[in-house]
């Protein structure tokens, strides 16, 4: 690997210690397409490291490979029914029954999308208790996310409270499952926010789902997607239906890295790091949509498509009307043309079309008038950077694209 490619895990900044893995795993031609987009990156260190942290989710959104989820939570919530549902191979499926301490042993399967690992009991007490509960936490401490499950009829107890924060202090992506609420489809908002209030979480934070007859199983997708980045390329190459949903996250993610790097003492006119973030965006969001392209032609498309001439124009219009702060424009302008070339390349991979410059410029203004909105709360003085990246993200969920895109026709492919 050469000296100037990629800093070495020592140089790293803090929080990024799975880059240098992420880094081993790429091919040749990887590596030397990401060496070639990172020369291009600012000269000062500390700015470097700084845009690298940031990066870091979308390099592994861009390059990542198979990982391992293990259900966990307390005995007879229904985790091996909700592991049968991403069983491929009929012999592989988990034994269920109605009697606590079916699962006396992890059982792993090949779900396609990660390797899945079903676990047993995890609170259980006595001899036998101990040595499952010990199976089950060793499993979660060896996974890469985990799906922590709780009973929708039984509720979340302080022994559930207690192993709950046990697999918390682990560190891990995880996403909380509720599940049976069929059983309680009338209580089900009291059921999910009495459960969520007790695990001190947020409702939404609370997936109900009925593993028996899969209900919200596609909503527990996204959530593990959303919990672990890498997975989501899997993800939309297994599940078609779903790519917008993953794409949009893959836009947001670099939206608001986009939005963090406009923060950054680099002048606004320089939008070679904002290219490289875009670059990681459409590679993404092509593997999504099951389209091989390298990093060099990703980084193509966005030259070709003029995103940075667009940002830069919008900016100096908008700039000249006054009365906006610059880091502000700058962090609207960066994530919107970030979201622009997001579209355009789901245009591009889903259906072959290319977006007219006319049309870029009309969502790209739009979605820039839509931030500016939810940006005016943060006042004139420029907060820290998850601060901004906060309201960006949570502007972006609220935007329905659909509505805001353009509606002129589509230039014809290359």
């Amino acid at each position: 690997m050469p000296e100037d490619a990629l800093p070495q895990n020592e140089q790293l900044p803090s929080g990024s210690r799975g880059m240098r893995a992420i880094w081993d795993a790429l091919t040749p031609e990887e590596q030397a397409s990401l060496t070639s987009l990172l020369k291009g990156m600012p000269g000062q260190p500390k700015i470097s490291r700084s845009l690298l942290e940031m990066a870091e989710n979308q390099l592994k959104l861009a390059f990542g490979r198979k990982h391992c989820v293990a259900i966990i939570g307390p005995a007879n919530v229904g985790k091996s029914t909700l592991y049968n549902q991403f069983v491929r191979v009929p012999a592989e499926r988990a034994a269920v029954s109605p009697l606590p301490g079916t699962t006396r042993e992890t059982q792993e399967t090949d779900a396609g999308l990660f390797a899945l690992v079903d676990t047993p009991g995890a609170d259980a007490v006595g001899e036998v208790g101990e040595r499952e509960r010990k199976l089950a936490l060793d499993a979660a401490a060896r996974a890469d996310i985990l799906i922590v499950v709780f009973d929708a009829i039984q509720g979340v107890k302080q022994t559930e409270l207690e192993l709950y924060q046990h697999i918390r202090s682990l560190k891990k992506p995880h996403v909380v499952v509720l599940n049976k609420i069929d059983l309680v489809r009338k209580e089900k908002r009291t059921v999910v926010e009495q459960a969520a209030a007790n695990l001190h979480l947020e409702p939404a934070q609370v997936i109900p789902v009925a593993a028996k007859s899969g209900e919200n199983i596609n909503q527990l997708l996204a959530a593990v997607a959303m919990a672990e980045p890498s997975i989501v390329a899997a993800l939309g190459a297994a599940l078609p239906q779903y790519r917008w949903q993953l794409a949009w996250r893959s836009i947001i993610s670099a939206a608001t890295l986009s939005a963090g790097i406009a923060l950054t003492p680099l002048p606004v006119i320089d939008f070679i790091p904002l290219a490289a973030t875009q670059s990681m965006m459409v590679l993404s969001i092509a593997r999504i949509y099951n389209y091989q392209i390298t990093l060099e032609r990703a980084r193509e498309l966005v030259a070709t498509f003029g995103v940075a001439y667009l940002g830069r124009t919008i900016f100096y219009q908008l700039s000249k009307l006054g009365g906006i702060p610059g880091w502000v424009l700058g962090a609207a302008v960066a994530s919107s043309t970030t979201v622009a070339m997001g579209y355009a390349a789901v245009r591009w991979f889903d259906r072959g079309e290319r977006m007219s410059a006319e049309s870029l410029k009309k969502l790209t203004g739009q979605v820039t008038q839509s931030l500016l909105q939810g940006l005016k709360s943060l006042g004139s003085r420029k907060p820290g950077r998850k601060t901004l990246q906060a309201h960006i993200e949570k502007s972006l969920e609220e935007i329905e694209i659909d509505r805001v895109q353009a509606a002129e026709p589509a230039d014809p492919p290359d």
